[in-house]
């Protein structure tokens, strides 16, 4: 199986009215994604932040969870946020991953062509160099990230008639690495 990881950028990243912003970490948001990721044998949790104050919030929260008082009240934490990486740009977290690394993204919109889950799935049975699923935070990563992508992953679809379709990141990741990893 190839190599697998994740990165949650905050930059740059789009708000509702398309412009180019960049959005404060959240601790939810770490916690979650980091234990999804884990769960699912994800090798690594980039949380990627161009802002010095916040990546060290960021690495805070790891610390009291890795090293703190935190680890030693429930123990079950630690391994995943050993795998919460803090790092300030996109390309730190493809760096990380190796030469070749490939960036996929996703998001709750359609882009043509997509890559169906099976699909990827089967993709990442087959030998090949590590991937790195990029989710975005706000209304959706900025077209500077989605013009890197080898590949987009289609969206998870709302179940509901209406179209509703505002699912947390937190929840998307989840979904999407089940998808992905799930049931082995």
């Amino acid at each position: 199986m190839r190599r697998l990881a994740v990165a949650l950028v905050h930059y740059p990243v789009l708000d509702r009215q398309r412009e180019v912003v960049t959005t404060a970490i959240t601790n939810l948001d770490l916690h979650d994604i980091a234990r999804s990721s884990h769960t699912y044998g994800l090798s690594d949790f980039f949380v990627v932040h161009p802002v010095a104050a916040q990546r060290e919030l960021a690495e805070k929260v790891r610390d009291h969870w890795v090293s703190g008082s935190g680890g030693r009240r429930i123990p079950d934490r630690v391994p995943a946020m050993k795998e919460l990486r803090v790092v300030s740009a996109l390309d730190e977290a493809v760096a990380a991953l190796g030469d070749g690394a490939e960036i996929w993204t996703t998001g709750a919109a359609e882009r043509r062509p997509a890559l169906a889950h099976p699909a990827a799935r089967k993709n990442l049975l087959a030998p090949g160099p590590a991937v790195l699923v990029v989710l975005g935070t706000g209304w959706g990563l900025a077209d500077a990230v989605l013009e890197r992508a080898h590949a987009h992953l289609e969206p998870i679809r709302s179940a509901r008639v209406d179209g509703y379709n505002h699912l947390s990141v937190r929840a998307a990741a989840a979904i999407l690495f089940d998808r992905l990893c799930g049931g082995r």
